[in-house]
Formats: structure tokens, C-alpha cells, sequence
């Protein structure tokens, strides 16, 4: 059952091991929706995007409401070269500093896979329910929340952007 009727799409470029990609996972489990091509990706939805100039915040809840949330599921390596081609519209927005807890990436800044990102996303916005449930599927998803605890509460209280890279950078300083 997909979060409580938020529509959350996942562009997935084929780039990773299938059977560690979170993306397939919250897909198999009904929680996302998936798709392959970026024509079918819902237009002026937020999007998840590691090269925005713009960071996400609270302010940007009601967009995710209404329009959507989309993430990008793309190998890290490749991440740079594809994101530049992905030209979609929409409200481009970065994530502030969180550190993964994947297994992949565990420790790493900013290095998030697609559902630690979605999940971000989700309890940044006010639907910490809804990251709850996408990082349930997955047995260190409750570490993600344990390792990103202060950062994600303060970045949830932040009215908007400017406010959440203020935060950002005294995490980064600690």
C-alpha cells in the first residue's frame, strides 16, 4: 500500500545490481511507483536531485501533496554524466547533509541510496510516517533514522531553504 495516496516515482536507470537496489525493493513491496522512461515521471513534482542549487526544506510539502516526490535511482559512479541529460520539469531540490546507513555506503555524508533519500525527503516535508514505512523494508532502515536523528528533526523545523542549509552547515562543522 503506497503512503497514505503521496505519489512518489522513482526514475530507475538500470545501472545497479538489481538485487541490492532499494528503488526494486519499495517497488516489489508496493510502496513506489517505477518507471524507465522520464516522459512518464509526474510533471512539476519535486525532485530529488544531488546537483540542485536549491535545497530542500519544509516549504516544499504542499508541491510533494500535490504533485509528487521523485528520486533518481542512479549508480553514484554514473550519477554525474545521467543527471545532466535528465532534463525534467519540475522543482530540482538537494538534500541537506545526512550520513547513509546503507550498507553499500554506511558512514558515508551524503552518499544516500534511493530510499534513504526518499525517506529524507519524506520526514523533512512532515511525512515521517511515510519514511517510517519505506525504511521499514530494509533491516538498517531504523539505523538511518538513529544516525540522521538531530539533523532530520532540525531540518523538519526550518521554513525554508536558506534556513536548512544554516543547519546543514553546523552539522557539517561537528
Amino acid at each position: 500500500m503506497r503512503p497514505k495516496g503521496l505519489r512518489i516515482v522513482v526514475y530507475h536507470a538500470k545501472q545497479c545490481d538489481p538485487r541490492k537496489c532499494s528503488a526494486l525493493k519499495l517497488k516489489k513491496h508496493n510502496l513506489i511507483w517505477v518507471v524507465n522512461q522520464t516522459r512518464n515521471l509526474p510533471r512539476q513534482a519535486v525532485l530529488l536531485n544531488p546537483f540542485s542549487e536549491k535545497a530542500f526544506s519544509p516549504a516544499d510539502r504542499n508541491r510533494i501533496k500535490t504533485k509528487g516526490l521523485v528520486a533518481f535511482d542512479l549508480s553514484w559512479k554514473h550519477a554525474n554524466a545521467t543527471a545532466k541529460y535528465l532534463k525534467i520539469p519540475g522543482a530540482p531540490r538537494c538534500l541537506p547533509y545526512l550520513i547513509a546507513a546503507n550498507p553499500v555506503n554506511y558512514g558515508k555524508p551524503t552518499v544516500l541510496s534511493t530510499v534513504e533519500a526518499l525517506a529524507a525527503a519524506l520526514f523533512i516535508a512532515g511525512f515521517s510516517e511515510e519514511g517510517e514505512k519505506l525504511l521499514s523494508v530494509f533491516k538498517w532502515g531504523p539505523t538511518f533514522l538513529s544516525l540522521n536523528e538531530e539533523p532530520l528533526k532540525a531540518y523538519a523545523q526550518a521554513r525554508d531553504s536558506g534556513e536548512v542549509v544554516h543547519l546543514q552547515e553546523q552539522f557539517m562543522e561537528k
